[in-house]
């Protein structure tokens, strides 16, 4: 199953459907229980995500045989130099302490503009140190655009990326940047495939920000129904049915949800039909990238 556990609403409060707030430790554990009943080996995290690493280190057993992503910090220089790359280093170590864990299995640059910065190549030659001391297997970058995953291909060799792809936004498969990254051998983890949560709602429920756009989900609605699909199923059977992609990151409040999802996820594989979905699509960036939501969700 290419489903991978999202741990970001372990830290935070996220997403424009989550109205549970922060995931507690309890349910945490729950979680990664039901993870491993699964046989779900990948966990994806951040230094960035509140206290989702310390929460994991604390929640997970010392046995327990994840496979766990995490991400660097934001660099706030104009340029990168050594002492950029060095705190690179002291943030996967501080990771690795929280996640009380001796290396993990991928480290991803979590804002890819820090690596294009002038001097950005000493970030990328620290973290092929730091793998090659054991201490992380695959590197990468989490990216948003076809751009920049050019601009990353261009000038240094990855291992692993974190890209969205999801009904509404199939920039990076119209564009054939999935398909380049394969061909470059690079494993692929796919994020926002609920886009937030957006693709699970009414649309009638959704916040004015999407007015826009009410009438076109309701006609996506209309179609998976047609289709047999709930919406959990179509929007996770559209991204695992897609090939290039390795693994489907998926974030949960609950024990139950991941094993809904998991379900859902079995269901597309056993032959939802994903043809018609390209009439979906929507390149529109103030839909498809949350980052301009604003205050959608009505948080401040």
């Amino acid at each position: 199953m290419k489903i991978g556990l999202g741990a970001v609403q372990f830290g935070l409060d996220y997403g424009i459907a989550n109205t549970a707030g922060k995931v507690s430790e309890g349910e945490v554990a729950a979680i990664l229980a039901a993870a491993a009943q699964l046989q779900l080996t990948l966990i994806d995290t951040a230094a960035l995500y509140g206290d989702s690493e310390a929460v994991l280190g604390r929640a997970m057993s010392p046995a327990a045989a994840f496979d766990i992503v995490t991400k660097t910090p934001q660099f706030a220089s104009s340029a990168v130099t050594e002492a950029e790359a060095q705190q690179l280093e002291d943030s996967l170590h501080a990771s690795l302490r929280k996640l009380q864990r001796p290396a993990v299995y991928g480290l991803l640059i979590h804002r890819v503009d820090d690596l294009l910065l002038p001097g950005g190549e000493a970030l990328m030659a620290r973290m092929v140190l730091l793998k090659q001391r054991g201490l992380v297997s695959k590197i990468g970058v989490s990216v948003y655009t076809g751009q920049q995953i050019d601009a990353v291909l261009a000038r240094f060799p990855i291992d692993l990326i974190q890209l969205p792809v999801n009904v509404l936004d199939q920039r990076l498969l119209h564009s054939g940047h999935l398909r380049k990254l394969k061909q470059a051998g690079v494993e692929i983890h796919a994020r926002s495939a609920f886009l937030q949560g957006l693709l699970l709602m009414a649309p009638h429920e959704l916040p004015a920000h999407f007015d826009g756009v009410r009438e076109h989900l309701a006609a996506y609605h209309r179609f998976i129904a047609g289709q047999g699909l709930t919406p959990l199923q179509a929007a996770l059977g559209f991204v695992t049915g897609l090939e290039e992609i390795d693994q489907v990151v998926c974030g949960v409040n609950s024990s139950v949800q991941l094993q809904e999802i998991c379900a859902a996820a079995a269901h597309a594989a056993a032959g939802a039909a994903r043809a018609g979905y390209d009439a979906f699509a929507i390149s529109d960036e103030a839909i498809v990238n949350p980052a301009l939501w604003q205050h959608a969700k009505g948080k401040s």
